[in-house]
């Protein structure tokens, strides 16, 4: 069906036994054997996996088993005749049980690789030799009942009767087109991430090493300047690594919130001051209403978002005529980051908040992840972040934060 796997492991469900004892178990009446289930080995008690002893009082049949994987799951016997297919390879495929099992795989699925070559009617020719067994993963396209094409990204073990020629596969796949919408690899953003590292690391060890050499000969000023600078590239390594794992804890939901109340006007202010030391020629103002109340949240990623935000309107707008503006509303409070750059096209307007994506206007710099992690760090909170731009005028970032009532804060 598909190019085999050439790992010498015993195959899923065959086995591990040799010599007399394996030569005693394949001369066991065939009586003893008779409707055991494909991948259940021979003696195996009626409807339960294998390794599960009989005394266990909790029994599951094989069937139940497959029906309780997240994967789609296809029994194919050596002439890729379907035997068994689980609950989510129906739902996948679209196909009833009875259209399914007992066909060929030709017939129904017909599997193809990305170059069109059909691959459902003989089995790939290394499945010959005893040593391969399985299918590495690779993606592998299915003809769904509808008639419509299903990428999947799949992979199998084989089992082996005695003479080592094939008796069973074992084939799971999953789509492979929704695993692509999931977003890049590990691999991608830990590369993009560590690009960013170089610029900010570079420029600390220069100067370290110039205070080092030269301190004697340096001024007063000059030292301060150098310090500063290794203080601010500091600062920016340690949100690049931030960034690095928010990523991994937002997507697997294990992103841990330290809440405290937050004075969001005095935080906005303090985060404008530190952009500038990037941006020396910045100019913001920052209004918040008289007596604006604190919000329960953690004051590192709200500070994140925030800088986040200023940032980019200083890439991509105008570091000139920022404005930070928060208003109340009855159940949350916002924040409103504003510049007067060329604003953001129609088209590109729904992707700000997808990974690595970055407008090619402005000075492009950066890791691209901002912004997405961003709005994960304020839907995390149970707020909200929107964008609205209009060309020629510039574009506004709106972050909200739920207000929680200090009664209930003290019950918590």
């Amino acid at each position: 069906m598909t190019d085999a796997a050439t790992s010498p492991e015993t195959p899923v469900g065959a086995s591990a036994r040799s010599g007399p004892d394996a030569r005693k178990a394949d001369s066991a009446p065939a009586a003893t054997r008779a409707g055991t289930p494909a991948g259940v080995p021979s003696g195996a008690p009626s409807g339960a996996p294998a390794g599960v002893p009989s005394s266990d009082p909790i029994e599951i049949s094989a069937d139940g088993m497959a029906d309780l994987l997240p994967d789609a799951l296809l029994v194919l016997d050596s002439d890729m005749r379907v035997v068994r297919a689980n609950r989510v390879a129906l739902q996948m495929t679209g196909y009833a049980e009875s259209d399914l099992v007992g066909r060929f795989c030709s017939e129904t699925l017909s599997a193809r690789d990305l170059d069109g070559r059909d691959l459902s009617n003989s089995w790939h020719a290394s499945t010959r030799l005893r040593s391969v067994s399985g299918i590495a993963e690779q993606t592998i396209v299915l003809r769904k009942r509808d008639g419509r094409d299903l990428v999947t990204s799949l992979s199998g073990s084989f089992q082996r009767d005695a003479s080592g020629n094939l008796a069973t596969a074992v084939v799971t796949f999953r789509n492979a087109a929704r695993q692509a919408r999931t977003g890049v690899s590990g691999m991608e953003i830990v590369s993009t991430v560590s690009h960013e590292l170089r610029s900010p690391l570079t420029s600390v060890k220069g100067y370290t090493s110039l205070l080092i050499n030269r301190w004697d000969r340096l001024r007063d000023d000059q030292k301060q300047m150098m310090l500063e600078q290794v203080n601010h590239d500091a600062d920016r390594v340690t949100r690049l690594i931030t960034e690095l794992l928010d990523i991994s804890r937002l997507e697997t939901g294990r992103l841990r919130l330290r809440r405290q109340l937050v004075d969001l006007p005095r935080l906005a202010a303090t985060v404008v001051e530190k952009v500038r030391l990037e941006y020396p020629e910045l100019e913001a103002t920052v209004e918040f209403p008289d007596g604006f109340p604190k919000v329960y949240a953690d004051p590192d990623k709200v500070e994140q978002v925030l800088t986040n935000l200023v940032e980019n309107a200083c890439k991509y707008g105008s570091p000139r005529g920022l404005r930070i503006e928060g208003s109340l509303g009855n159940e949350s409070v916002s924040v409103a980051v504003s510049d007067l750059g060329d604003g953001i096209p129609p088209e590109d307007l729904p992707k700000v908040f997808t990974k690595f994506f970055r407008r090619s206007e402005g000075r492009p710099t950066g890791s691209g992840l901002g912004l997405w992690i961003s709005r994960g760090l304020v839907e995390s909170h149970g707020g909200d972040l929107t964008a609205e731009s209009n060309l020629g005028t510039g574009s506004t970032f709106t972050f909200t934060l739920p207000l929680l009532d200090l009664d209930k804060l003290q019950e918590l």
